[in-house]
């Protein structure tokens, strides 16, 4: 399989509400889109107690915050590809 990486996201109200919901649309799409689906492990988290810099993700333990649909391609075109 090569290398693998994981990425968590926050699906707590506050970082859901403020736009986690697209990011995961986004973010499933640019795995379908670049045959990532087997090289990627996707968990959703629920509240990680860090809403102040919310919305965010964490990928392979890199923590990305105040992210939004037009910052989740570039992220994952440094950090997948």
């Amino acid at each position: 399989m090569g290398q693998s990486y994981n990425i968590e996201i926050c699906l707590g109200s506050s970082c859901f509400s403020r736009g986690n919901r697209e990011v995961v649309q986004v973010l499933r799409e640019y795995l379908r889109k670049n045959h990532l689906d087997d090289k990627v492990v996707l968990r959703g988290a629920r509240c990680m107690d860090r809403c102040s810099e919310g919305p965010f993700i964490i990928i392979n333990g890199k923590t990305f915050t105040s992210i939004g649909v037009q910052d989740i391609e570039k992220i994952l075109e440094k950090e997948l590809l």
